[in-house]
């Protein structure tokens, strides 16, 4: 006579005490292999799992995430170190070009006023108002 089929258990999950473990264990691990089944392993009388017995691909998947969260981690550590240098550096360029822009300006102010008397021409009058408008309401 042939033995029954086994019914596949509706919750994947069990919770089995050591003693029984001890006792079932080859048909355990090979629950595991099979059916993908997950075996909790509890103390005899403590319902709180204490270890398990998984499927071999969920073991390396859960240690691969774990890796792979530390890496990530790792990684993510060194983009903001170079993100914060790249801006670092652009600031410092920026404050440079600035300086030099200002300077620049200056200098063309400074050969208007040769130039053009302060006063007769209406249109560089708007333009020194807005330019001082401008430097009075940058941050530096």
């Amino acid at each position: 006579m042939a033995a029954p089929a086994p019914v596949p258990d509706p919750d994947p999950s069990r919770a089995l005490p050591l003693r029984e473990v001890r006792v079932r264990l080859t048909q355990l691990v090979a629950l595991a292999e099979v059916a993908d089944t997950v075996t909790m392993i509890t103390r005899d009388g403590d319902p709180r799992p204490i270890a398990a017995i998984v499927p071999a691909p969920a073991a390396r998947t859960a240690a691969r995430a774990r890796a792979d969260a530390e890496r990530v981690g790792t990684v993510a550590a060194g983009w903001a170190r170079r993100l914060d240098e790249l801006h670092r550096q652009g600031a410092r360029r920026h404050a440079a070009e600035l300086r030099a822009v200002s300077d620049a300006l200056a200098q063309a102010w400074a050969e208007l006023d040769r130039r053009v008397v302060p006063g007769s021409d209406p249109a560089l009058a708007r333009l020194r108002a807005v330019h001082a408008d401008l430097l009075r309401n940058s941050p530096e």
